[in-house]
């Protein structure tokens, strides 16, 4: 064999190439690539590709049809009401630019309950005894009986206009509770400050769908920790929960829907 030959690795009649080969224009795959048979090295080959395509460029979370059906259809407690296009008048002042808006809520009108039932009882007691001072003609206590009731009833017209103007908020950034007519108070704690949060139902809780929040933060001194007779508090805890720990799904789900309403 001449020193200068390639010794055959391959079989008879195979050489490798050289630089003064006239044939050194021609290149034998199998000596480039000596696993190109090799359908498991061609496939791992495929995966380490995938790898660094991965690692070299953000692929955005996605989620299927059914994921997202699941979070607006489904049955049972895992169903989610629709989420508001805007916010009231009444809540967009208390909102920056950039922040997201989620819905808002009334407190459930098991809330009015008290003032309801004392104007109610006010109401029938007065007005015996309004009708028992007429009879007895002693009209200056009539007088007086009238004008108690007439308290009675702006004091219960005032809870309902209070009532009316309790909000719960939510946002992607933080939950709020603005209430108050003619002294607005405005409470707030942003969501990435919440450590623990829970919601509580009594047994009517759970027959008229109203519940108690009740919030956890770092903090010592905390500005919202309990919110009471909140509607739907499975609903809304999902909501909230998943505005903590889901926001691509949230944005997902919106994306779809304005989509559907484009169409």
């Amino acid at each position: 064999m001449d020193p200068g030959e390639p010794r055959d690795t391959r079989g008879e009649g195979a050489r490798r190439p050289r630089d003064d080969d006239e044939d050194y224009g021609f290149r034998d795959p199998a000596f480039d690539d000596p696993y190109g048979d090799d359908a498991a090295y061609a496939r791992g080959q495929r995966r380490a590709d995938d790898v660094y395509e991965d690692s070299t460029e953000y692929q955005p979370p996605s989620f299927t049809q059914e994921e997202l059906e699941g979070l607006d259809q489904g049955g049972g407690p895992r169903r989610f009401l629709p989420l508001e296009d805007e916010p009231t008048t009444l809540v967009a002042r208390y909102l920056f630019p950039t922040e997201r808006y989620r819905g808002e809520w009334k407190r459930h009108w098991i809330h009015l309950t008290t003032p309801i039932a004392i104007g109610a009882g006010a109401t029938l007691v007065l007005g015996y005894l309004a009708g028992f001072l007429t009879r007895q003609n002693i009209d200056g206590m009539v007088t007086v009986a009238v004008l108690v009731w007439l308290g009675v009833i702006s004091w219960v017209a005032w809870r309902v206009f209070d009532w009316y103007f309790d909000r719960f908020i939510l946002t992607n950034k933080r939950v709020m509770v603005v209430n108050g007519i003619i002294t607005r108070k405005v409470a707030m704690m942003p969501l990435l400050r919440v450590t623990d949060m829970k919601y509580e139902q009594s047994a009517l809780g759970r027959m008229l769908s109203y519940g108690t929040f009740v919030l956890e933060s770092a903090g010592q001194d905390q500005a919202l920790r309990e919110v009471k007779h909140l509607p739907n508090p499975n609903e809304l805890y999902l909501r909230v929960v998943e505005e903590m720990y889901e926001p691509q799904a949230v944005e997902a789900r919106l994306g779809k829907e304005d989509d559907g309403d484009d169409a």
